[in-house]
C-alpha cells in the first residue's frame, strides 16, 4: 500500500515538473514563434490559437517539440499561442466642414445718369433739362421727388420716377418702387429727348435691379469719364437742295442733341454763318424732341462764291459745321425770283426735311 501511494507521489511530482519544464521553455524568448532555419527574421502563425489534441509549436532554440500535457490535467496553465486577427482597414470618415461663416455679398450698383451736358439755364426758370442735372448727383434725388402741377408733362414725371427709384435703391425715406415703376409704364415711347433717353434707360435699369434683389439697397455713385447724354451739333443746313444761297436768303439751320430748353437759345444764343453774326433774334420754325429748326437771313460778304462756316453759341458751348453751304452773288438769281430779303422765316420760308447726306450722324 505504501509502495502504491509513493508511486502515485512520484508520478504527480513528474508530471507537475514536466508542465513547468513546458511553460519555462515556451516563455524563455518571448517570441512564440517556431525555429524556421531562416537567420534572424520570425513568422508569426496567423492561425488560430493551439487547442487541446493541437501540436503547439516548438520554442526557439529548441529541438524537443512540446507535447500538450493530458487531457484536461494542466488547462489552467495552457499559454495559448499569439492570435492576429485580420481586417479591413476602415477608411477614416473625413472630418464634418466646419460651417462657413456667412459671407456679405456685394452687389453692384445700377448704372446712374451720365452728363448732360449741363444745361446754361440762363433764364432761371425751372425746366426738365435742369432737372436732370440736378439728379446727375445721387445724393440730390430728393429735389427731383415733387415736381408738383409740373407731373403731367412727361418730362417732369419721368424725372419723377427716377427720384423715387433713385431714393428707394439706396434706402431712405420718400422712395417708392410702386410709383418708379407707375411712371416708367406711362412714359414708354414718349423720352423724346437726349436726356430723358438716358433717364428713362437709367430708370429701367434700377427697375430691373430691384426684380432681381427685392430687398437690397445700394448706394449710387455718378459715373467717371462717361460720354454725355447729349451729343449737341449742327446735324445740317436747308438751301432748296442745291447746296447754295444767295446773300439775304433764308436757310434752315439744324440743331440736334440739345441739352437745353429751346426757348433759351432763342432768346440768348447767337448764330454766325462764315464768321459774321446773325442780327437776333433767332427765329425756331420747327421743334421736335431734342431737335430744332431754326431759319436765318444769309449775310453778304466781299468775294463770291465762299463756302461758310455755321457756329451756334450758347451759354460758352459752340456747336460748329464746317463748309455748311456755298454763299454765291447775287447775280446768280434766276430771273423773276423774289427779292431774298423780301422772304420771312415766318412767312414762305418753307423748312423741309434735311437731306441724308446733309444731316450727320
Amino acid at each position: 500500500m505504501m509502495a502504491v501511494s509513493l508511486g502515485v507521489r512520484i508520478s504527480g511530482l513528474l508530471l507537475v515538473g514536466a508542465v513547468a519544464v513546458a511553460v519555462a521553455a515556451v516563455t524563455s524568448d518571448g517570441s512564440g514563434s517556431a525555429d524556421r532555419g531562416g537567420g534572424d527574421s520570425t513568422t508569426v502563425s496567423a492561425g488560430p490559437s493551439a487547442g487541446p489534441g493541437d501540436r503547439a509549436p516548438a520554442p526557439s532554440g529548441s529541438a524537443t517539440p512540446v507535447r500538450p500535457s493530458p487531457a484536461g490535467a494542466a488547462s489552467a496553465t495552457a499559454i495559448p499561442g499569439p492570435t492576429i486577427h485580420h481586417s479591413r482597414t476602415p477608411t477614416p470618415t473625413p472630418p464634418a466642414a466646419a460651417p462657413s461663416p456667412t459671407r456679405k455679398v456685394v452687389l453692384q450698383a445700377p448704372a446712374w445718369l451720365p452728363p448732360g451736358p449741363r444745361s446754361p439755364d440762363e433764364d432761371g426758370i425751372a425746366d426738365p433739362s435742369g432737372g436732370y442735372d440736378r439728379l446727375t448727383a445721387p445724393d440730390q434725388c430728393r429735389a427731383g421727388l415733387d415736381p408738383g402741377s409740373r407731373a403731367t408733362d412727361p418730362q417732369w414725371r419721368l424725372l419723377r420716377g427716377l427720384a423715387a427709384a433713385c431714393l428707394a435703391v439706396q434706402g431712405e425715406r420718400g422712395g417708392s418702387w410702386d410709383t418708379a415703376a407707375q411712371d416708367y409704364a406711362a412714359l414708354a415711347d414718349k423720352a423724346d429727348t437726349c436726356k430723358g433717353r438716358a433717364a428713362y434707360a437709367v430708370l429701367g435699369g434700377l427697375l430691373d435691379f430691384h426684380r432681381r434683389h427685392p430687398a437690397a439697397t445700394v448706394r449710387l455713385k455718378a459715373p467717371t469719364g462717361a460720354a454725355p447724354a447729349c451729343a449737341y451739333e449742327v446735324s445740317g443746313t436747308e438751301t432748296g437742295g442745291d447746296g447754295e444761297a444767295l446773300p439775304g436768303e433764308m436757310v434752315g439751320i439744324e440743331l440736334r442733341g440739345t441739352y437745353f430748353e429751346h426757348v433759351e437759345l432763342l432768346r440768348y444764343g447767337s448764330l454766325f454763318i462764315g464768321g459774321v453774326q446773325v442780327p437776333g433774334p433767332l427765329v425756331m420754325v420747327s421743334q421736335t424732341g431734342d431737335r430744332m429748326v431754326l431759319a436765318v437771313e444769309v449775310p453778304g460778304f466781299e468775294g463770291y462764291p465762299r463756302k461758310v462756316d455755321v457756329v451756334v453759341r450758347y451759354g460758352g458751348t459752340e456747336a460748329r459745321l464746317p463748309d455748311a453751304f456755298t454763299v454765291v452773288a447775287p447775280g446768280g438769281l434766276p430771273s423773276g425770283s423774289p427779292d431774298p430779303a423780301s422772304r420771312s422765316p415766318q412767312g414762305v420760308f418753307p423748312v423741309r426735311p434735311l437731306p441724308a447726306h446733309r444731316a450727320r450722324p
